[in-house]
Protein backbone atom coordinates (compact mmCIF):
# COMPACT_ATOMS: atom_id res chain seq x y z
CA UNK A 1 0.00 0.00 0.00
CA UNK A 2 1.49 3.20 -1.40
CA UNK A 3 0.51 6.96 -1.16
CA UNK A 4 -2.98 7.54 -1.77
CA UNK A 5 -3.78 3.97 -0.73
CA UNK A 6 -2.24 4.47 2.65
CA UNK A 7 -3.64 7.55 3.39
CA UNK A 8 -7.10 6.43 2.46
CA UNK A 9 -6.46 3.56 5.24
CA UNK A 10 -5.22 5.73 7.33
CA UNK A 11 -8.27 7.91 7.56
CA UNK A 12 -10.52 4.78 7.31
CA UNK A 13 -8.97 3.58 10.33
CA UNK A 14 -9.34 7.15 12.59
CA UNK A 15 -12.77 7.36 11.65
CA UNK A 16 -13.99 3.83 12.89
CA UNK A 17 -11.79 5.17 15.99
CA UNK A 18 -13.92 8.41 15.96
CA UNK A 19 -17.34 6.12 15.91
CA UNK A 20 -16.34 3.79 18.53
CA UNK A 21 -15.39 6.91 21.10
CA UNK A 22 -18.61 8.52 20.78
CA UNK A 23 -19.57 8.61 24.19
CA UNK A 24 -15.54 7.79 25.34
CA UNK A 25 -14.52 10.82 27.45
CA UNK A 26 -12.58 13.77 25.60
CA UNK A 27 -9.88 16.12 27.20
CA UNK A 28 -9.15 20.03 26.75
CA UNK A 29 -6.93 21.09 24.14
CA UNK A 30 -4.80 24.25 25.07
CA UNK A 31 -2.58 26.89 24.16
CA UNK A 32 -0.13 28.81 26.31
CA UNK A 33 -0.43 32.96 25.90
CA UNK A 34 2.50 34.94 26.84
CA UNK A 35 0.94 37.37 28.99
CA UNK A 36 0.52 40.57 27.51
CA UNK A 37 1.40 43.89 29.29
CA UNK A 38 -1.10 46.12 31.28
CA UNK A 39 0.40 49.61 31.72
CA UNK A 40 3.81 48.39 31.15
CA UNK A 41 3.83 45.14 33.77
CA UNK A 42 3.91 42.13 32.23
CA UNK A 43 1.20 39.94 32.80
CA UNK A 44 1.70 36.15 33.52
CA UNK A 45 0.79 33.53 31.36
CA UNK A 46 -2.17 31.57 30.94
CA UNK A 47 -3.80 28.42 28.98
CA UNK A 48 -5.86 29.37 26.17
CA UNK A 49 -8.72 26.82 25.09
CA UNK A 50 -8.40 25.26 21.80
CA UNK A 51 -11.40 22.51 21.86
CA UNK A 52 -11.19 18.84 22.73
CA UNK A 53 -10.07 15.38 22.08
CA UNK A 54 -9.54 12.04 23.07
CA UNK A 55 -6.32 11.09 24.34
CA UNK A 56 -5.52 7.84 22.65
CA UNK A 57 -1.42 7.87 24.04
CA UNK A 58 0.67 9.63 21.60
CA UNK A 59 -1.93 10.34 19.75
CA UNK A 60 -5.00 13.13 19.97
CA UNK A 61 -7.66 12.45 18.03
CA UNK A 62 -10.51 15.74 17.32
CA UNK A 63 -13.25 15.30 14.83
CA UNK A 64 -11.57 16.61 12.19
CA UNK A 65 -7.86 15.80 12.83
CA UNK A 66 -5.31 13.73 14.55
CA UNK A 67 -2.36 15.54 16.47
CA UNK A 68 0.65 14.32 18.51
CA UNK A 69 0.92 14.76 22.26
CA UNK A 70 2.37 17.89 23.74
CA UNK A 71 2.93 18.26 27.67
CA UNK A 72 -0.12 17.10 29.72
CA UNK A 73 -0.81 19.17 32.73
CA UNK A 74 -3.65 19.01 35.34
CA UNK A 75 -4.87 22.52 36.35
CA UNK A 76 -4.30 23.88 39.52
CA UNK A 77 -3.45 27.30 42.15
CA UNK A 78 -0.76 28.78 41.93
CA UNK A 79 1.04 28.14 45.20
CA UNK A 80 4.35 29.72 45.86
CA UNK A 81 6.93 27.15 47.39
CA UNK A 82 10.55 25.69 46.06
CA UNK A 83 11.05 23.60 43.92
CA UNK A 84 14.63 21.01 44.24
CA UNK A 85 14.33 21.26 40.15
CA UNK A 86 13.56 23.59 37.70
CA UNK A 87 11.46 20.70 35.69
CA UNK A 88 9.04 20.97 38.49
CA UNK A 89 8.50 24.57 39.00
CA UNK A 90 8.20 24.97 35.32
CA UNK A 91 5.61 22.07 35.55
CA UNK A 92 3.74 24.25 38.49
CA UNK A 93 3.53 27.13 36.42
CA UNK A 94 2.05 25.46 33.59
CA UNK A 95 -0.86 24.13 35.83
CA UNK A 96 -1.26 27.34 36.77
CA UNK A 97 -1.62 29.12 33.57
CA UNK A 98 -4.10 26.24 33.00
CA UNK A 99 -5.83 27.66 35.55
CA UNK A 100 -5.48 31.34 34.98
CA UNK A 101 -6.50 30.41 31.69
CA UNK A 102 -10.05 29.08 32.79
CA UNK A 103 -9.42 25.68 33.39
CA UNK A 104 -11.37 24.00 36.65
CA UNK A 105 -9.03 22.75 38.78
CA UNK A 106 -8.17 19.56 38.47
CA UNK A 107 -8.70 19.02 34.83
CA UNK A 108 -6.09 17.76 32.19
CA UNK A 109 -5.23 20.16 29.12
CA UNK A 110 -3.11 19.16 26.53
CA UNK A 111 -0.47 21.90 25.10
CA UNK A 112 2.41 22.13 22.87
CA UNK A 113 0.63 19.50 20.80
CA UNK A 114 1.43 19.09 16.77
CA UNK A 115 -1.26 18.49 13.90
CA UNK A 116 -0.02 15.38 12.04
CA UNK A 117 0.24 15.68 8.17
CA UNK A 118 -1.40 12.51 6.86
CA UNK A 119 0.02 13.60 3.25
CA UNK A 120 3.29 12.54 5.26
CA UNK A 121 3.52 10.07 6.58
CA UNK A 122 7.68 9.07 5.99
CA UNK A 123 8.17 11.72 7.85
CA UNK A 124 10.68 10.25 11.22
CA UNK A 125 9.21 13.02 13.01
CA UNK A 126 5.57 12.48 13.63
CA UNK A 127 4.21 9.61 15.50
CA UNK A 128 2.68 8.45 12.39
CA UNK A 129 4.51 6.72 9.62
CA UNK A 130 3.92 3.56 7.08
CA UNK A 131 6.33 0.48 7.56
CA UNK A 132 6.35 -2.02 5.02
CA UNK A 133 3.00 -0.28 3.14
CA UNK A 134 1.12 -0.11 6.15
CA UNK A 135 0.20 2.63 8.90
CA UNK A 136 1.87 2.43 12.13
CA UNK A 137 2.10 4.55 15.24
CA UNK A 138 5.79 5.01 17.42
CA UNK A 139 4.19 4.55 20.69
CA UNK A 140 7.62 6.56 22.46
CA UNK A 141 10.01 8.67 21.01
CA UNK A 142 12.82 5.61 21.23
CA UNK A 143 10.00 2.94 21.25
CA UNK A 144 9.67 1.32 17.88
CA UNK A 145 6.26 1.12 15.39
CA UNK A 146 3.23 -0.87 15.96
CA UNK A 147 0.54 -1.50 13.84
CA UNK A 148 -2.25 1.71 14.24
CA UNK A 149 -4.92 -0.43 13.67
CA UNK A 150 -4.08 -2.51 16.56
CA UNK A 151 -2.60 0.28 18.55
CA UNK A 152 -5.46 2.26 17.97
CA UNK A 153 -7.86 -1.15 19.35
CA UNK A 154 -5.83 -1.08 22.31
CA UNK A 155 -6.08 2.51 23.07
CA UNK A 156 -9.61 2.74 22.60
CA UNK A 157 -10.05 -0.42 25.05
CA UNK A 158 -8.41 1.17 27.65
CA UNK A 159 -10.25 4.53 27.47
CA UNK A 160 -13.45 3.05 27.41
CA UNK A 161 -12.46 0.51 30.32
CA UNK A 162 -10.05 2.43 32.07
CA UNK A 163 -8.16 -0.33 34.92
CA UNK A 164 -9.40 -0.43 38.33
CA UNK A 165 -8.40 2.84 40.28
CA UNK A 166 -7.11 4.39 37.04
Amino acid sequence: MTGPDAIARVEELLAAARSRLVDAPRERLGDLQEGRRFLGIPRAPRIVDRGRAWHLGVLLLTDEAVLSTGDIVRSRAEVRRGFPAESQRRRAELAAAAERGGVPEGETVHIGWQPVDLGALDDRSAPLALRDGEPAVRWSARGGYVSLAGYLDERIDLLQHPPERA
